[in-house]
């Protein structure tokens, strides 16, 4: 079954349904739904220069162009120093709300009606920050993100790969807490399989959290079989290895798990080596329920509309990423009802 629990702090009246369409729609983008950003990842350059400004962090490069220049990503390991070195900058509760509003701001521009972001609260706990202020931090970001812009942010905090079982067990914990949506594995794939959490996801999905772990990204079928097996995945965040395995295609389509394709974050961090390589259209064409993210736009150079303009030019329609996002959101039935409204009313026929 899949899971539709959603944060409790958005769970107001006022918050029952989204933006209407031609609000989400003013400059003519299509309404869209995002199911895979890391918040870190979505601090501009800028913006990351001030926070680390004010936390009186040392970043590896002290101006815009230098950070643009560092997020020239040789692989995916190169990927995950960087993003360690940078998103240590954020360091307070205001800078994890600054993160949420700023991002719906962004997002909301591109059409977003709902979005999923990510984020990896031990890592900040390692660096001395109390898990209530990264939890409350975000939360209180996806609150004001949607009195201010209309967009639903639900939480979904990620257990980073290689990091302790207990700490991955505070993870969830704080996740339940805090009536967050789901939880996630995520970071180095190829060095950490899914099956040592396996124990944690099944205690997370005890207490009614969604399992929404990284698998297929940058190794190949058997991480996303240990995903489904081991984490008893909900979704697959990346996927796209599984077309090496036909069966796994066939039960990803059958079991109608919804991938959440990244298309430019692929192709920055060298897991295709190039777009005309994606495997998005032949998991589209054996009937595998794909929706489009940006994954980590700041670091990607990036934005949701680029991506969705990836994707179609790879042929997938817009109305089936957006109905595949729909369909793979952790929300209740009555909001995705709401976002279903809005696509129906939408006209989508491509200028």
């Amino acid at each position: 079954m899949k899971q539709t629990r959603v944060d409790r702090s958005l769970q107001t009246e006022a918050q029952a349904q989204p933006a209407p369409p031609d609000a989400a729609t003013a400059s003519g983008a299509f309404p869209k739904v995002e199911l895979h950003v890391h918040l870190e990842g979505t601090v501009r350059p800028a913006t990351l220069l001030q926070i680390a400004r004010r936390n009186d962090y040392a970043l590896p490069a002290n101006t815009v162009e230098g950070l643009a220049a560092l997020y020239e990503f040789r692989d995916f390991v190169h990927f995950i120093d960087v993003w360690i070195l940078t998103t240590n900058a954020l360091q307070r509760e205001a800078d994890f709300r600054q993160v949420v509003v700023d991002y719906a701001t962004e997002a909301a521009s591109h059409g977003a009606l709902y979005v999923e972001g990510i984020f990896s609260p031990a890592e900040r706990v390692r660096r001395g920050v109390s898990w209530d202020e990264v939890y409350s931090g975000f939360r209180d970001g996806a609150q004001e993100a949607k009195e201010l812009h209309g967009v639903e942010v639900a939480l979904t905090p990620d257990i980073p790969r290689g990091f302790t079982l207990e700490e991955a067990r505070q993870t969830v914990r704080y996740a339940v807490e805090y009536g967050l949506a789901g939880v996630g594995l995520g970071g180095l794939e190829a060095q950490f399989p899914p099956e040592p959490y396996a124990d944690v996801f099944r205690e997370a999905r005890a207490e009614g959290l969604a399992s929404v772990p990284h698998a297929g990204e940058v190794v190949g079928p058997a991480s996303v079989w240990g995903a489904l097996d081991a984490l008893g995945a909900d979704r697959v965040r990346h996927g796209i290895r599984a077309v090496e395995d036909p069966a796994l295609v066939r039960e990803l389509a059958a079991r109608e798990i919804v991938l959440d394709v990244c298309p430019i974050s692929n192709l920055r961090t060298g897991a295709v080596a190039s777009l005309d390589e994606h495997p998005l259209p032949r998991l589209v064409e054996a009937g595998v329920l794909c929706s489009i993210s940006t994954d980590d736009p700041a670091m990607f150079d990036t934005d949701l509309t680029r991506d969705y303009e990836a994707a179609q030019r790879l042929g997938l329609d817009p109305r089936a990423a957006f109905d595949a996002g729909v369909a793979g959101a952790l929300a209740d039935e009555e909001l995705k009802a709401a976002l279903r409204a809005v696509g129906d009313a939408h006209e989508w026929a491509v200028p």
